[in-house]
């Protein structure tokens, strides 16, 4: 499993990562696995605003559709086109190429509240464990 310690985490499975002020988002390795393969990646438009907590876009894959939630609160700077045009990237790279959107953060002190690389997988294995993984 990996787990960057980059980035903040989400228990939804998102993740979250500061670049010069504004906040990269995307879905964790562990949810890309547990999704399968993606085939179609809806992203909101840019300009959106996202509350922290609500769903801001939607990832089908060969296996269900799961809905993707805002980490933070604040406006859609960036999104990520060639995710939106193949979304196997998501698969492939889920911290890099397969990232979803850029926020300019309304308020950047949520960032802190995300979980920790460590805590998120913490929480990983203990999901694992649950599921009969160990």
């Amino acid at each position: 499993m990996n787990v960057p310690d980059d980035r903040r985490y989400t228990q939804d499975h998102e993740w979250a990562r500061i670049e010069d002020g504004r906040v990269r988002l995307g879905i964790t390795d562990y949810a890309q696995d547990a999704l399968g393969d993606v085939v179609f990646v809806q992203l909101p438009e840019r300009g959106a605003r996202l509350e922290a907590g609500a769903t801001f876009s939607e990832v089908e894959s060969t296996k269900s559709v799961s809905d993707i939630y805002a980490p933070l609160s604040g406006s859609v700077a960036g999104l990520n086109a060639e995710c939106r045009d193949n979304p196997a990237l998501v698969n492939q790279d889920p911290y890099g190429e397969g990232w979803l959107v850029v926020l300019e953060p309304g308020d950047a002190g949520e960032y802190e509240h995300l979980l920790t690389a460590e805590q998120y997988a913490a929480l990983v294995r203990e999901l694992e464990g649950d599921a009969g993984g160990d």
